[in-house]
């Protein structure tokens, strides 16, 4: 905090009140409470609830329940997965079996998803501009694959 007041005035930015105040809070060390998704920063008294009246942690919207690791909601990464099977393919070999052919929306649609999920990687992680980069399923996205043959989805 005390940092980014120090950048700004190096750039010639003007340091807001707010990041000020903020940064005296800290330095000061007053703890403020996250309560209902509201910061509390010395509310009146009335505003502050005690443990027992917060929201239950059954009607809580902030967690989800737990998916399946082996299913996605997905249907272009289920399509990748398909693709690839058990080989290493490029991304060319996959655009073809895709039925893609711009390279963008392949990336933007069914690659990096795949890849961020964990479905799909690299096999040469450290080089991944490399012009032989192949792409392989992972362990997650093997076990997908088995699901998604088995069940017949995805043409």
């Amino acid at each position: 905090m005390v940092n980014s007041i120090g950048l700004q005035a190096v750039d010639g930015l003007k340091t807001s009140e707010y990041l000020q105040e903020t940064a005296r809070r800290n330095i000061e060390g007053e703890s403020n409470t996250l309560k209902n998704r509201y910061m509390m920063i010395d509310g009146p008294e009335e505003w502050k609830l005690p443990e027992s009246e917060q929201t239950p942690r059954e009607d809580r919207t902030s967690t989800g329940q737990v998916q399946d690791k082996l299913h996605t909601d997905k249907p272009d990464i289920a399509k990748l997965v398909r693709v690839i099977g058990e080989q290493e393919l490029s991304v060319k070999e996959m655009m073809n079996g895709v039925g893609l052919k711009g390279r963008d929306n392949f990336l933007s649609l069914y690659l990096n998803p795949a890849i961020a999920e964990g479905y799909v990687r690299l096999l040469y992680p450290d080089k991944p501009r490399l012009p032989r980069q192949r792409y392989l399923l992972t362990v997650k996205g093997l076990a997908l694959y088995k699901t998604v043959i088995s069940q017949g989805r995805v043409r």
